[in-house]
């Protein structure tokens, strides 16, 4: 995986950041979701990387990357905290502005940068999100089963920790098989051996439940505070069925940015690995322009 692509540790202002870059000519930001690491972007990366410079880290938390104190507020996991580091990695790699595309988890903090950093982005791709805000105050018994990880995860320590710690493997395994497409042949062995090496790190079990618990706290406060304030550049947002059976995803987001594209995908949550090359070609065609 990543062939070609040199991984590389930078200082996001006291934050250790690992990541991996490839590729030459416009850079491009690649933020990874929950429960995985900057590896998901294995079969997409490598094709951007023939036109991009593009960049995968492992967010806060994640993979290979620091886990900081989340503090008694969950700030050292807010969206915020974690837009602040990439925009610090992009600026230490030489790059003032940049392309940004994120998936679950990692689409929630280029959600944030886009809104804190407006000048940094020039264009943005969101894969099989709406906003928190929305997903917390639209929710309903459906969609609370469907997420119910976001409540779980966001139980106080140590809770979740202890649970999912006493088996991680088999709780990684249910949530990439639960929210896919019900089996993990999506996922490349090499990826899924990554997934499960660094799930099993209880530092990263930790990192990732503070992650949820900043959702459902000060990132809400944070959201809250700039509902009228919208997304300035160009916005392309994918997602999955199921995600389509709950939302007018589409307009949902036209209400949090100025210009919105983009479409349903027929496959689960995990579509940048369910559907590479789907995915791969939308991203090309929106970020070459």
């Amino acid at each position: 995986m990543f062939r070609k692509f040199e991984r590389e540790t930078v200082d996001a202002e006291g934050v250790e950041i690992n990541l991996v870059r490839g590729g030459s000519g416009p850079p491009i930001l690649l933020l990874h979701g929950y429960p995985q690491s900057h590896v998901m972007w294995h079969e997409v990366a490598p094709v951007l990387a023939q036109h991009f410079t593009v960049v995968a880290p492992d967010l806060r938390g994640y993979g290979d990357s620091a886990k900081p104190e989340a503090g008694a507020d969950h700030a050292g996991y807010s969206k915020r905290a974690s837009a602040a580091d990439q925009v610090a990695v992009m600026a230490a790699l030489g790059f003032e502005k940049f392309a940004l595309v994120g998936h679950d988890r990692g689409a929630r903090v280029a959600h944030r940068l886009a809104l804190d950093h407006p000048e940094r982005v020039q264009r943005l791709a969101l894969i099989d999100i709406v906003p928190t805000y929305t997903a917390f105050k639209d929710t309903d018994m459906e969609k609370a089963m469907g997420y119910y990880h976001w409540f779980f995860l966001a139980q106080p320590f140590d809770l979740p920790e202890r649970l999912i710690g006493g088996d991680p493997v088999f709780y990684l395994h249910w949530c990439l098989k639960g929210w896919g497409g019900g089996k993990l042949d999506y996922f490349s062995p090499e990826a899924l051996a990554e997934y499960e090496r660094c799930f099993a790190d209880p530092a990263v079990i930790h990192g990732s439940c503070e992650d949820y618990r900043a959702g459902a706290t000060i990132d809400l406060e944070h959201d809250a505070a700039d509902l009228t304030q919208k997304i300035a550049c160009p916005t392309m947002v994918l997602w999955g069925n199921r995600l389509d059976k709950w939302y007018d995803v589409e307009e949902v987001w036209r209400s949090r940015a100025e210009s919105v594209t983009g479409g349903v995908l027929d496959g689960g949550h995990f579509l940048p690995e369910e559907m590479p090359e789907e995915v791969t070609r939308a991203l090309f065609y929106f970020l070459r322009v």
